[in-house]
């Protein structure tokens, strides 16, 4: 069963004192496991902080797409002391139920899952045509599978097991990316009718 963890609240986001671009490209590298409840303040500070105020008009949501409890206890801990939403499914058939019902900005898959590869999701975003990015995580990651992803339409690959800081800096690269193309796209929209009526 898809599970959602929420803690959007208006009066957590904090506003921009830089770009957010700049916010989200320089995330501190949190010190050893032993500082983790510090870390993860930390982290959630910029979490928040790399969501501009209204700017996307809700929260950032991640879709996480794991076999492994591991990962789903350690997700939902990283974005429960933020403003974010992470939900998790646990395959292929559990992501494509949920993203008819739902479109996402930023997919975190599994390299291998029980019912198929990061493939078969990459196949169910282009079937639903959804502009949603993907990122792949594995424990081999490597050049190889980094070209593979890129050149077949996702975004980025984390190594496995997750750090932290790397977790928060891609998905935050990949929601900005997302945004960015979402309002080009929007711009593009508007600025079509007014070449047609020639103003």
């Amino acid at each position: 069963m898809p599970t959602t963890l929420s803690n959007a609240s208006p009066g957590s986001r904090q506003s921009l004192a830089a770009s957010p671009e700049a916010q989200a490209s320089g995330l501190a590298v949190p010190p050893g496991p032993g500082a983790w409840d510090n870390s993860l303040l930390s982290l959630a500070a910029q979490l928040s902080a790399a969501t501009p105020p209204g700017s996307p008009g809700r929260a950032v949501e991640v879709l996480a797409v794991t076999a492994v409890d591991d990962d789903h206890r350690f997700l939902h801990r990283l974005f429960s002391h933020s403003n974010w939403i992470i939900h998790t499914v646990r395959g292929c058939a559990e992501a494509a139920d949920f993203l008819e019902r739902q479109s996402m900005p930023v997919i975190l898959c599994d390299c291998e899952l029980p019912d198929g590869t990061w493939q078969d999701v990459l196949g169910i975003l282009e079937r639903s045509r959804q502009p949603s990015l993907l990122i792949v995580a594995s424990r081999t990651a490597d050049d190889f599978l980094w070209a593979e992803v890129l050149n077949l339409g996702g975004y980025d690959v984390l190594m496995k097991p997750f750090d932290p800081a790397e977790v928060v800096r891609v998905v935050s690269l990949a929601w900005l990316h997302w945004k960015n193309l979402r309002d080009r796209a929007a711009r593009q929209g508007l600025q079509q009718p007014l070449a047609a009526s020639g103003a």
